[in-house]
């Protein structure tokens, strides 16, 4: 069990660091690569809280029912 709830831990670690960085491009805050399609596209910015969220809820859930 230790093993799979840290492995959800790091998944969900990723999703939010994903979702934080689309969020970021999306709203032009992180404009790295120069060149990127998502630098100031809104559905970026939705579709990178929903990862996020979606992460919080993976680590959440690891931690809660994974004991």
């Amino acid at each position: 069990m230790t093993f799979l709830r840290l492995a959800l831990t790091v998944i969900g670690i990723l999703m939010v660091a994903t979702g934080l960085i689309w969020v970021g491009q999306g709203t032009g805050a992180f404009p790295y690569p120069a060149s990127s399609f998502m630098i100031n596209q809104t559905p970026w910015i939705m579709r990178g809280a929903g990862v996020a969220i979606v992460g919080l809820s993976v680590i959440w859930a690891a931690r809660r029912f994974l004991r």
